[in-house]
Order: structure tokens, then sequence, then C-alpha cells
């Protein structure tokens, strides 16, 4: 529970009395085949996953292990079954599945954000990437 204290010079600050975390892994690098061109189903490419999962409020870690929270060596594991295991027409799909997959097998995440980045989409311009952004929650 956040309690929101203001001071004698009206200076308003909040205090928590809760952990809240947040695990991030960023750019995690993937061969797939995924696309709706049939040449990406053949060639393949090179896509980057970015994940923000913020755990339920209120852990405690004092326990130093990581049964206290989400061990993100086994996230990527997940991430990589889900993510290579299958094709996917659509990146918001593969990052739709990833997502639900993640909170579905970690029972202290309460959302997980995940960003797929297809940096050789066959779209007629120069781009860095073109990304796609799925957020859920318990």
């Amino acid at each position: 529970m956040c309690v929101k204290i203001v001071s004698a010079l009206t200076c308003s600050i909040t205090a928590c009395d809760m952990n809240k975390t947040t695990i991030e892994i960023k750019d995690l690098a993937f061969y797939a085949y995924h696309g709706v061109l049939e040449e990406e189903a053949k060639l393949g490419q090179r896509f980057k996953l970015d994940l923000k999962m913020r755990l339920l409020d209120g852990l405690s870690f004092k326990a130093d292990s990581t049964e206290s929270t989400v061990n993100y060596a086994e996230v990527i594991d997940v991430v990589s079954e889900c993510f290579v295991g299958a094709r996917y027409h659509l990146i918001e799909r593969a990052a739709e599945v990833i997502a639900a997959t993640l909170l579905e097998r970690f029972e202290k995440l309460a959302e997980v954000s995940v960003r797929v980045k297809k940096p050789s989409a066959p779209v007629d311009c120069i781009c860095e990437y073109v990304a796609v952004e799925v957020t859920q929650c318990r």
C-alpha cells in the first residue's frame, strides 16, 4: 500500500511499504522463419526481442534465492521455445503467444510486455527495424 506523505514545506513524497519489481531482458536474438511472404518462410531472418516483466507486488528477496523471483534463464528458454518452435505470419501473434505463455508458466509474474523487432522487414523503405509490442497482465 502506498502512502502519500506531505511535509511542512508542502512537498509531497510517496512512500511504499512493498516491493515493486521489474525484470528486463533486452535484445535477445533469434533466427526464425516468421512472416507473411513465402520467401520469409524459406530464408528466415534474425529477430530481436525485448521483455519487460513486472513481478507481483510485495515479493521479498531476503532468501536471496531464485525461488523468490522469476528465473530469467528459464524465461529465456520459454521465449526460445515459443519463438523458434513455431512459425508465425504476424510478429504480433508471436509476441502474444510469448506473453501468454510466460504468464501461464511463471506465477510470480503480474504483467509481461514483449517487443519483437524485425530488422529485415520486407518493406519499401530504409529503417532500423519494424517492431510490435504486446502487453498482457493477470
